[in-house]
């Protein structure tokens, strides 16, 4: 299991944010398109902080301390078993943020949420969050919409767990990685593929070797890369490009108000 390592958080150095000269430097998606009042006022109480891969940022039943924005790597939603099996059912990337039930002012976590691939963050404290959202209309509604997308989003993986085959579930989540980590390689083993799909390892496996015999894929030790991402979409079920056709769609009906 997962633990948490706030030893291995170290504070990085970036140049400054808040002047808007560095605009290409904020890949989250949320910070970066905040106005330049707004953002004065978040970055004011953010820290930018490496986030190792395996490190769990909120467990289930503890309590939420901090709030992250993603800014490069790829965090898991999982949902526990009493029994400690888990399944995925979210993944955020730069496109998003983590912390959701502070929104609520909810304290404890119903989910593990840990980083599968290694990245970086701007961390805000439970008690800054709730100061800066009474403060910054526009972050506010920003994580409102952005907690829609996700709720959307656990609805439909919960569907293709239940409906779709296991090779299909694989480019449907590869397809999503690729999307909020970049590159063409996912540094994941099968084993931990196995785990975020809910299936076997072995089925993992299979459903490996049938993209990759299809030319989608290739896989070695602990890294997976998409050779052909036109044709995985192909291979994918319907929930991706559900997932992104409604959020797509969403944000469409909100880019004019």
């Amino acid at each position: 299991m997962p633990t948490r390592k706030k030893s291995l958080l170290r504070l990085k150095t970036l140049p400054s944010f808040s002047d808007g000269s560095n605009d290409r430097a904020i890949q989250n998606a949320i910070l970066a398109g905040l106005p330049p009042k707004e953002r004065d006022a978040v970055f004011a109480k953010l820290e930018f902080l490496e986030l190792p891969k395996h490190l769990v940022l909120s467990e289930v039943g503890q309590r939420i301390e901090y709030g992250y924005f993603v800014h490069e790597g790829l965090v898991s939603i999982l949902a526990v078993m009493s029994d400690g099996k888990s399944v995925e059912v979210g993944l955020v990337g730069k496109e998003g943020f983590v912390g959701l039930p502070l929104l609520a002012n909810f304290q404890t976590s119903s989910t593990r949420v840990v980083l599968q691939v290694a990245g970086s963050g701007f961390r805000i404290s439970t008690g800054d969050l709730r100061d800066v959202l009474r403060e910054c209309p526009n972050l506010n509604r920003s994580i409102q919409r952005f907690s829609q997308i996700m709720t959307f989003q656990t609805m439909q993986i919960a569907a293709c767990n239940r409906l779709h085959e296991v090779h299909h579930r694989l480019a449907r989540w590869l397809l999503m990685s690729q999307d909020r980590i970049g590159g063409d390689a996912v540094p994941l083993t099968q084993e931990t593929l196995s785990h975020m799909l809910g299936t076997r390892r072995a089925s993992v496996t299979v459903a490996a070797g049938i993209l990759h015999k299809q030319g989608l894929i290739t896989y070695r030790r602990g890294d997976v890369r998409i050779d052909n991402r036109g044709e995985l979409q192909g291979a994918a079920c319907e929930c991706y490009e559900n997932m992104k056709r409604q959020a797509d769609k969403w944000q469409s009906e909100t880019a004019s108000k």
